[in-house]
């Protein structure tokens, strides 16, 4: 009595050889390629997020330390401008607001609070702008901080 395989009632035409590698590397790429990009997209929000983050604590101490309000806007202006471009981000699309307390009118008063917000919004990688559609293609990323004018403002 010959000897046979539980495989050997297959029909020929049934040949499963072969494909394991196949749907190995179909269901591979199928996970591979949305992973990848979603860690280029969290790379670029967090990498936007600590620019803006360091914008905005840049731009309160450059603004508390001005001699006046204006030099003090166009300085933290400048230090938005610096600390954006070292993480690759456009400063053209960002906001600056600059807020004062107690007196919203004089900044620069001694033991005052100046509180430095900072919005920018970071495109989505890899997505080219031209498509005109009804989704956002850019991410939100807002920060703030807040400086103490020193107390000894003004005795220069």
């Amino acid at each position: 009595m010959p000897l046979s395989s539980p495989f050997a009632d297959r029909g020929a035409g049934c040949s499963d050889r072969g494909s394991a590698s196949l749907e190995f590397l179909t269901a591979g790429l199928l996970m591979l390629v949305p992973l990848v990009y979603l860690i280029l997209t969290l790379g670029a929000i967090q990498s936007a997020a600590l620019a803006t983050e360091g914008a905005a604590r840049q731009a309160a101490r450059v603004f508390v330390q001005a001699e006046s309000t204006a030099a003090g806007t166009t300085a933290a202006l400048r230090a938005l401008e610096l600390a954006l471009a070292d993480h690759g981000i456009e400063a053209e699309g960002t906001s600056l607001a600059i807020s004062c307390a107690p007196r919203p009118d004089a900044c620069h008063t001694r033991r005052g609070w100046v509180t430095v917000e900072v919005a920018a919004r970071v495109p989505l990688p890899l997505v080219p702008p031209v498509f005109d559609l009804r989704v956002p293609l850019a991410v939100p990323v807002e920060a703030s901080a807040t400086q103490q004018v020193s107390r000894f403002w003004g005795a220069r």
